[in-house]
């Protein structure tokens, strides 16, 4: 299986200022993600940049990066813009792993683009864990996805879903799904993807996968066995991250 990891990093991010650059143990975040997902089977491993500070942290660590313009409204049009730029030809997969995931498995990754590679029938592919937590599937934060019979996304909710009849989530037949914005796709679909209209879905739930399957793409969902590591979102979680990392003298980093 060939496959390549383009990591998509903007300076600027409202609760977190400068995240690419914060620091886990003397190392920048954008180039410990990097250096993790170096660690799958990936062919290549590529930082989409937005800012000539992430270039330069890039450059100075050894971390292969494209820049990007600043414009780009997701993370999905960055990536489109990269691709182009490294002339991937419209079947090569292409895996965005977020540049504020510096504890991803490489093992769900490359089960990320496995999984696209034997579905034909799908443009995409992304991954799920199962939620054992009555506090995680009331949580708007936390994305749900359902799936059909052939394990492909039949939607993504910050809604608590699928819903009992009776309110009573305890009683559910199917165990909910915490979605993990881990993505697989072909190169042709991704740069096609920002050139797809807008769904007023996608407005609503603020969520750009939904774009996807409102245009009847299809989407394949890995249910993996465990949860991925902690993704960064708040300085709180950077704290989190950075005590894990002090503790366990880097283990499970890169």
């Amino acid at each position: 299986m060939v496959f390549d990891v383009l990591i998509p990093a903007r300076l600027a991010s409202t609760r977190l200022p400068d995240k690419p650059l914060a620091e886990i143990g003397g190392v920048p975040m954008i180039v410990r993600v990097a250096r993790r997902a170096a660690q799958s089977g990936a062919r290549t491993v590529t930082v989409a940049a937005d800012h000539a500070a992430i270039v330069a942290a890039c450059v100075r660590h050894g971390i292969a990066v494209v820049p990007t313009v600043e414009t780009h409204a997701s993370g999905s049009d960055r990536l489109a813009e990269a691709a182009a730029r490294l002339g991937f030809d419209a079947d090569d997969i292409v895996v965005n792993v977020q540049g504020d995931e510096p504890m991803i498995a490489p093992a769900l990754i490359d089960a990320c683009a496995a999984l696209l590679e034997s579905r034909t029938d799908c443009v995409m592919s992304t991954a799920a864990h199962a939620i054992r937590s009555a506090a995680d599937f009331h949580n708007a934060n936390i994305v749900k996805v359902v799936l059909d019979a052939e394990s492909r996304a039949l939607y993504f909710s910050r809604a608590p879903i699928p819903w009992p009849r009776d309110g009573n989530a305890g009683d559910a037949s199917v165990t909910p799904l915490r979605h993990v914005g881990l993505y697989a796709y072909r190169a042709g679909f991704l740069r096609r993807f920002p050139l797809l209209a807008h769904s007023p879905l996608e407005a609503i739930e603020r969520l750009e996968q939904l774009r996807v399957l409102w245009h009847g793409e299809r989407i394949a969902v890995h249910v993996s066995e465990g949860e991925p590591g902690i993704g960064i979102d708040t300085p709180e979680d950077l704290e989190k991250v950075r005590a894990l990392f002090a503790a366990n003298d880097g283990a499970g980093f890169a």
